[in-house]
C-alpha cells in the first residue's frame, strides 16, 4: 500500500472524451479506498457535484461548459483542477485563476495527474499555483512563446509567486 493523501478520497472527473476519463481513473487506480465519479457532459456533472461531497473535482472546459462547473464546485469549497487540451490557452489559464481553481493541467500531463493532485490536496491555494508554474512554466512557455506574460506582467509575477488571490465570480449570461 502506498501512503497518499489520495488514498480514501471521492474524486469527481468530467470530460466529454471517455478515454481521458478511462485514461484518469488508470492513473488513480493504485490509491486505497480512492471513489472516482465521471461524468460525460455538463448535467451530469452538474448533478454530481450537487449530490455529493468530493475531495477534489477535476474538470474539462471544452464540451462539458468547464466553467460553468468550475463555478459550482468552488461555490461548494470543493477544490477543483481544470484539464484540458483544446481550451490550452492563456486566456482559459487566466480564466481558470481567477475563477478560483487550484490547478490548469494540460492533458499532455495527465501521465502525471496523481503528483498535481497531491499538490492540490496538501498545499494551500496560493503556494499550490507556484508549485504549478515551477512544474510547468517551461511547458506553458513552450506551448504560449516567450512573451505570454507580457499584457500582464503582474497579475502573471503575483500568481507565479503563489501570493494571488482569488475573489469570487459572478457568470453573465
Amino acid at each position: 500500500m502506498v501512503e497518499s493523501i489520495l488514498n480514501n478520497k471521492r474524486i469527481l472527473a468530467v470530460d466529454d472524451e471517455p478515454d481521458v476519463l478511462e485514461t484518469l481513473e488508470e492513473q488513480l487506480d493504485g490509491f486505497d479506498g480512492l471513489i472516482f465519479d465521471r461524468a460525460i457532459d455538463y448535467d451530469t456533472g452538474y448533478q454530481l457535484i450537487r449530490s455529493w461531497t468530493y475531495d477534489l473535482v477535476i474538470l474539462d472546459i471544452m464540451g462539458v461548459r468547464g466553467f460553468d462547473l468550475l463555478n459550482a464546485s468552488v461555490a461548494l469549497g470543493f477544490p477543483t483542477v481544470m484539464l484540458t487540451a483544446h481550451a490550452l490557452s492563456v486566456d482559459a489559464l487566466r480564466t481558470s485563476i481567477k475563477m478560483g481553481a487550484m490547478a490548469y493541467i494540460p492533458k499532455e500531463k495527465m501521465f502525471e495527474i496523481a503528483t498535481f493532485l497531491e499538490d492540490v490536496l496538501t498545499l494551500e491555494h496560493r503556494p499550490g499555483w507556484r508549485r504549478l508554474f515551477e512544474r510547468l512554466g517551461g511547458f506553458f512557455n513552450a506551448t504560449f512563446g516567450p512573451d505570454w506574460q507580457k499584457d500582464e506582467k503582474n497579475f502573471w509575477k503575483v500568481v507565479a509567486s503563489g501570493e494571488y488571490r482569488s475573489g469570487p465570480v459572478i457568470l453573465k449570461k
